[in-house]
């Protein structure tokens, strides 16, 4: 069963859903064989919950589950950000809460189709109450991979996920932006930036490619060519995927860019550091909320990034 907002119930009512895959996958559900409720029932007989709002919906999703779940349910979080599970943990203290991390790309193409552009598997926070659902994720071709730190993984995500407001800023496909050196370079920034202040909060981020977290930003600011040849072989994306913060702009909501950007702003005044590339790419992405600019060139933004880059990162007391 779906629990959801009211424009998409509306939306599976009349289309049902159609969900591909850049592999070529083509599958239809009709509106009919689609349950979906725009509130959850008294009393929600449920084992499993994924959680799958936007951040800035975390605490409402929880309030409203703390009234209808049953005590023996699972809670995963699949989300983005950091501490969404951290958050449902304290308003659900009787259930167990699981993190989560989806690694791929799903574009909400409208008319129920959603369209998965990218590869990965799943990951999710070790626990045994994951052993009886395992079938059911493996049969439905999304296999679990349980992680022992998943902070570290959560962190390994949203350095990845720094590219979120690169690609929507850009107003392209996210193929053909990372296509073009100098939105990589924006990225690298941003994810330099990032690296540095998770080394000085004694974090470390987990690998998730085959490129470990502190080599990307090198590879993001190689020649085009050397790029292809490396990413090629690294990750899968088709020409249709998009990042979810460029769809949130084109349809007029708010973004989760202070639950990506600005996790690295917070994180940098807990050591005493500045995060200015990553404070002002979420400064034009609020821009763009209020209908600024939303089509940069890379040559543009590189421009706007790269001297804050080179000033002096520590904070003044």
């Amino acid at each position: 069963m779906f629990v959801g907002r009211q424009r998409m119930a509306e939306e599976l009512r009349t289309h049902g859903l159609h969900l591909t895959d850049y592999r070529g996958a083509d599958e239809r559900v009709p509106p009919a064989s689609v349950r979906f409720e725009t509130a959850p029932a008294r009393p929600l007989r449920a084992d499993l919950v994924l959680v799958t709002v936007k951040s800035g919906g975390t605490e409402e999703v929880a309030r409203t589950l703390s009234e209808v779940l049953a005590p023996e349910a699972v809670v995963i979080s699949f989300q983005n950000g950091i501490d969404n599970a951290g958050v449902l943990r304290r308003l659900l203290p009787a259930h167990t809460v699981l993190a989560g991390m989806v690694p791929f790309n799903t574009l909400n193409a409208g008319q129920g189709h959603f369209h998965q552009g990218t590869e990965g598997d799943l990951e999710v926070e070790d626990h045994p109450a994951l052993a009886r659902f395992e079938s059911d994720f493996a049969r439905a071709g999304l296999p679990l991979k349980r992680q022992a730190d998943m902070r570290a993984v959560l962190w390994a995500k949203l350095l990845l996920n720094l590219n979120n407001p690169v690609n929507a800023l850009s107003g392209v496909p996210l193929k053909e932006e990372l296509s073009q050196r100098a939105y990589r370079q924006c990225l690298a920034l941003a994810q330099l930036e990032g690296l540095r202040i998770l080394e000085a909060a004694g974090i470390r981020p987990a690998r998730l490619t085959p490129v470990p977290p502190r080599w990307m930003p090198r590879l993001l600011g190689s020649p085009d060519w050397l790029f292809r040849r490396v990413a090629n072989g690294m990750l899968a994306i088709d020409p249709l995927a998009r990042s979810s913060m460029w769809e949130d702009l084109q349809a007029g909501r708010p973004t989760e860019v202070e639950w990506i950007n600005g996790e690295i702003v917070r994180l940098a005044a807990t050591t005493g550091q500045k995060a200015p590339v990553n404070a002002r790419l979420a400064e034009l992405v609020h821009d763009a909320e209020k209908g600024g600019a939303r089509t940069w060139s890379g040559e543009k933004l590189l421009s706007e990034l790269a001297p804050l880059a080179h000033a002096p990162q520590r904070s003044v007391e």
